[in-house]
């Protein structure tokens, strides 16, 4: 089993602080901006960064929805951790400054994919699939921040 890795990045026309807080907003801003490859929300616990417990179904393809009950920590300033109960995947968002009233929010995301053949084919093609809707996230976040 090899481990699966998508990387996505942006520059938000919007300061450090700002970015990590609405990201952090799991009650108001985060439902608002996730895409259509996200259903089922729902905060169980929490709402605000650390200590939250988020619910949400991804479906990354026409045929694989992964079930999300998500545990939230902040281990560091600018960074936010989301460890699925259900699963080995695990998120991080780290957000820093990038210039003047502008910051850079990286996400990557990490799980133990398959084995054999189907985990050739998602270790190839589940990263490019991700990061096209975590890089559709981070532009409703920036739309959303920006207006």
């Amino acid at each position: 089993m090899a481990q699966v890795e998508a990387t996505t990045e942006r520059i938000i026309a919007a300061d450090a602080e700002t970015v990590f807080d609405a990201l952090a907003d799991y009650k108001e801003v985060r439902g608002k901006v996730l895409t259509g490859h996200f259903s089922e929300y729902e905060v169980r616990e929490g709402g605000d960064g650390e200590g939250t417990l988020v619910h949400w179904k991804l479906q990354a393809t026409s045929k694989r929805v992964r079930d999300c009950l998500l545990e939230v920590t902040e281990p560091t300033d600018g960074q936010l951790v989301e460890k699925d109960r259900n699963s080995s995947m695990v998120t991080t968002w780290i957000v820093t400054p990038a210039g003047e009233g502008r910051s850079k929010a990286v996400v990557t995301t990490v799980w133990d994919g398959a084995g054999g053949i189907g985990g050739f084919f998602e270790k190839t093609f589940a990263p490019k699939g991700l990061g096209r809707i975590y890089d559709e996230l981070l532009q409703n976040l920036a739309a959303e921040l920006e207006k």
